[in-house]
C-alpha cells in the first residue's frame, strides 16, 4: 500500500493486520470444512446440502483472496503456514467425523455464526478509520449471514421432510 493509503489508516496497521491474518486462517479451515464435508455428507437430502456446501467453500475461497490482498495492501504478509491455521483462528476446525448431514450442517452453521460475530467485531474495529477494509469485510459479512441463512433453511427442509415420514 502506499503511504498516503496508510497515513490516512485511523488505526494502527499492524494490529489490523493480526486481526486480518485471524480471519484469513478462518477463511481457509472454513474452506476445507466446507469443501471436505460435501465430499463425505451422508443422509436425505444430501446433494442438495452438498450443492450448498461447494458453493459456500467457493465463497469462502474468494473471502481468503479479499483478505489476502488487504493484508498485502497494508504491508502486511498473509499467514504463510498451513499449520499457523488452528493457531491463529477465532473458529477453529470441526472435522466432519460424523457424516450425517444434520450434523455436518450444525457444524457449519456453528462455524458461520462465529464468523459473523469475528467480521462483525473487525467492522466495528475499522469503522470510521479504514474504509477499504470496512467495504471488504462488509462484504464477507454479509455473505456469511447469507451462508447461516442458506444452511438453516437447508436443515429445516430436511426437518421437515423426516416429520412427513
Amino acid at each position: 500500500m502506499g503511504t498516503k493509503g496508510i497515513e490516512i489508516l485511523g488505526i494502527n496497521a499492524e494490529e489490523l493486520i493480526a486481526e486480518l491474518n485471524k480471519a484469513l486462517a478462518d477463511e481457509w479451515l472454513a474452506y476445507y470444512q466446507y469443501w471436505v464435508g460435501a465430499k463425505v455428507i451422508k443422509g436425505p437430502m444430501k446433494e442438495e446440502a452438498a450443492a450448498e456446501l461447494i458453493e459456500h467453500a467457493n465463497d469462502e475461497l474468494r473471502h481468503a483472496d479479499m483478505l489476502s490482498s488487504r493484508i498485502l495492501q497494508l504491508g502486511g504478509t498473509p499467514v504463510l503456514s498451513p499449520a499457523d491455521w488452528e493457531k491463529l483462528s477465532h473458529c477453529g476446525y470441526d472435522a466432519p467425523e460424523d457424516p450425517f448431514v444434520k450434523k455436518i450442517l450444525e457444524q457449519n452453521i456453528k462455524g458461520e455464526q462465529c464468523a459473523i460475530q469475528v467480521y462483525n467485531g473487525i467492522l466495528q474495529m475499522v469503522k470510521d478509520k479504514d474504509p477499504v477494509t470496512y467495504n471488504i469485510v462488509l462484504q464477507i459479512l454479509t455473505d456469511e449471514i447469507e451462508h447461516e441463512d442458506d444452511l438453516q433453511a437447508v436443515m429445516e427442509d430436511i426437518e421437515l421432510l423426516q416429520r412427513r415420514d
